[in-house]
C-alpha cells in the first residue's frame, strides 16, 4: 500500500491536496496519525513568542560603528604621515653622486631601474584597491617618473656627460622604489 508523502500532508493541511490524498487519509490511520501530528507541529510553532531585536540597541549599534571607522581613520593617518616622512627621508638623504660615473655603475643603476619596473609590473595596481591619498602620490610618483624619462630621452644614450645620465638613472631608481613602497604598503594594510 503506498502511503501520503510529506508534500502531499502539507497541500492537504493548506486545503490545496489532491482527491487521491484526501481519499487515502480517510482510510488510513497511519497516514491521518501523521496529519495529526503536522497540526501539532504547527501549532507548537505558532504557539512560540516573537522574538524581535530591541529598539533601543541602534544607539550602541552605532557607536560600535563610528568607533571602527575613527580607528580605521587613525591607522590610516599614522601610515600616511609615515609614508609621508619615508618618501621625504629619501629625498633629503640620499646620497649625491659626486664621484665620476663609469659605464659599470651607469648598467648596474639601469639594470635595477629595469628590475624595479618588472616588480611593479607584477603587483599590477590597476587589480588593486587604494585609497585617494595612495592613489594621488602614486600618480604624483609616476608623473615624477614620466618627467625623468623624459629628461632621459633628451638626454639621448651617446650623452658625454655620464655623470648627470647616471644620477637621472639613480633619481628614476629612487622615485620608482618609492612607488613600490606605496604600492606594496597599501596593499599589505589592506590585506591583499
Amino acid at each position: 500500500m503506498m502511503h501520503c508523502t510529506m508534500d502531499d500532508l502539507v497541500a492537504v493541511q493548506a486545503g490545496e491536496g489532491s482527491v487521491w490524498s484526501r481519499q487515502h487519509l480517510e482510510t488510513c490511520s497511519a497516514c491521518r496519525a501523521e496529519l495529526e501530528a503536522l497540526y501539532q507541529r504547527i501549532a507548537q510553532l505558532k504557539a512560540l513568542p516573537a522574538r524581535r531585536p530591541a529598539r533601543d540597541q541602534w544607539p550602541a549599534v552605532l557607536e560600535t560603528i563610528r568607533g571602527h571607522r575613527r580607528g580605521r581613520r587613525r591607522r590610516w593617518g599614522v601610515g600616511s604621515v609615515a609614508a609621508a616622512a619615508g618618501v621625504a627621508a629619501l629625498l633629503v638623504f640620499r646620497p649625491f653622486w659626486s664621484k665620476s660615473a663609469d659605464g659599470a655603475d651607469l648598467a648596474r643603476v639601469k639594470q635595477q631601474s629595469a628590475t624595479m619596473e618588472a616588480e611593479l609590473e607584477r603587483y599590477d595596481p590597476e587589480s588593486r584597491v587604494m585609497s585617494g591619498r595612495s592613489a594621488a602620490l602614486a600618480a604624483a610618483l609616476e608623473d615624477r617618473i614620466a618627467a625623468v624619462d623624459g629628461e632621459l630621452a633628451r638626454a639621448g644614450p651617446t650623452e658625454p656627460r655620464s655623470a648627470e645620465l647616471l644620477k637621472l638613472w639613480q633619481q628614476r631608481v629612487d622615485l620608482m622604489q618609492q612607488l613600490m613602497s606605496v604600492r606594496v604598503t597599501r596593499a599589505s594594510y589592506v590585506g591583499l
